[in-house]
């Protein structure tokens, strides 16, 4: 499978590390021009100096729109587009169950998982509005599941699905599509938290059972081509050995 990114601009969230990295490595290695942002800037800064040239970062909390906001500018003024949004920024910590939450921690999570997510969506907008673009919406399937400790997660992901159908529906017709991805249980320190927290079944889970963040930096690259089409407006599950086939990670 050939994807071909040379003429595209990628701005990805949460791409200090886990999936973020991954992806921002995966563009760039298919020719996209990628801005890489977080909350810290010293991870983004290394990692895009180790990519090169067509890589830059920001600081970035996506909880905060004037952010998102800049984010996006530095898009359009260093490449001079945006072509395609990650929102792949997320928080699951800390896991609680409801009745031993913290309800300010709990609405962080809902600034960063949801609000952030359509921070990122309306600031993007703009800039996509002439030429078309993807938005990429990282979703899991908490979206429509029951976790023991995860009503935070559980509910922004849930939250993050409407937000994704909302946005296809609206913006389709003006050339901007938006997927969502659910790529199961990936390797990367949120499963650490998880293990650490004692908690449901995913907690149990061993480290080898977890996919590598490189296949699902490989899904999202899939989502940029004409082959994901069918599944935009919708969340894509990689969790099927159909999912992964058709990502070219399939036996």
């Amino acid at each position: 499978m050939t994807i071909d990114l040379s003429t595209k601009t990628a701005l990805i969230t949460g791409a200090s590390r886990g999936i973020g990295e991954a992806t921002a490595r995966k563009f760039a290695e298919l020719g996209a021009n990628v801005v890489l942002a977080a909350r810290s800037s010293g991870d983004v800064e290394r990692i895009a100096a180790e990519i090169g040239a067509a890589a830059t970062s920001i600081r970035c909390d996506v909880s905060s729109y004037d952010d998102m906001v800049a984010a996006v500018s530095l898009a359009q003024s260093r490449f001079g587009r945006l072509d395609i949004l990650v929102n792949n920024a997320g928080l699951i910590e800390p896991i609680a169950r409801i009745e031993d939450s913290d309800p300010e921690a709990w609405g962080n999570v809902v600034d960063v998982n949801l609000k952030g997510v359509y921070h990122g969506l309306r600031a993007a907008h703009p800039a996509m509005r002439d030429n078309g673009g993807l938005v990429i919406n990282l979703s899991s399937g908490a979206a429509g599941g029951l976790l023991e400790g995860w009503s935070h997660y559980c509910a922004t992901k849930a939250a993050v699905l409407a937000l994704t159908r909302n946005a296809h529906n609206e913006w389709s017709g003006q050339g901007i599509n938006v997927v969502g991805l659910s790529p199961g249980t990936v390797a990367t320190g949120m499963q650490t938290a998880i293990k650490d927290s004692g908690i449901n079944p995913v907690s149990q889970m061993e480290w080898s059972d977890h996919i590598p963040v490189e296949w699902v930096a490989q899904a999202i690259a899939w989502l940029t081509t004409p082959a994901a089409s069918k599944h935009y407006g919708n969340d894509f599950s990689l969790k099927t050995p159909e999912g992964l086939h058709e990502v070219g990670l399939g036996t």
